[in-house]
């Protein structure tokens, strides 16, 4: 990934927030079209672009027609990154929901992710049946809303952003790199 790349060049540290998008999505998930009924938006146009900048960048990616509610993905993922073990996790996720198109609210398969990433299942269950980690999750909302971030992704780095899928180039600018 570019995140990987960066911190082998310039010895960046990337310190993962997770961010609210469309929190109101039911565990089993919204088809995207109805998701975005009544908006002006090519839903298909927008899944090519993105396919054709994550080409580019060797990012895999695939279209999708479902989306899902990312909640318990991010709780765990505070408590993997609390484990030294985020980084597996947030890719494991990304892989799952960008690539697989697996539905990450579901706690079997949010377990199968725990397990490759080398995690333990057992923990990870009590973690979201206690969720010991929403008030992690919740300080991350709150400060998104408070830097006014509306997409995901959005990356952050001495008060500037760079949202969505952008090039290698752009990360380099973003870090004052370039």
């Amino acid at each position: 990934m570019r995140t990987d790349r960066l911190q082998r060049e310039f010895g960046i540290e990337v310190r993962w927030s997770v961010f609210p998008l469309h929190p109101e999505t039911p565990e089993e998930g919204v088809e995207l079209s109805e998701l975005f009924a009544g908006r002006d938006l090519d839903i298909r146009a927008m899944q090519e672009r993105l396919l054709q900048v994550a080409a580019r960048e060797g990012l895999p990616f695939s279209t999708r027609t479902r989306t899902y509610n990312s909640r318990r993905a991010q709780e765990l993922g505070k408590w993997a990154e609390a484990r030294g073990r985020g980084n597996s996790f947030h890719q494991a996720v990304y892989r799952a929901y960008f690539v697989e198109g697996r539905n990450i609210a579901l706690i079997d398969q949010l377990l199968q992710l725990v397990e490759a990433s080398d995690l333990p299942v057992q923990e990870a269950q009590d973690v979201l049946i206690s969720r010991s980690y929403a008030a992690a999750v919740d300080a991350d909302w709150q400060r998104s809303r408070q830097l006014r971030i509306s997409a995901v992704p959005t990356h952050l780095c001495d008060g500037r952003k760079l949202a969505g899928f952008s090039s290698y180039e752009g990360f380099v600018r973003l870090i004052g790199q370039g």
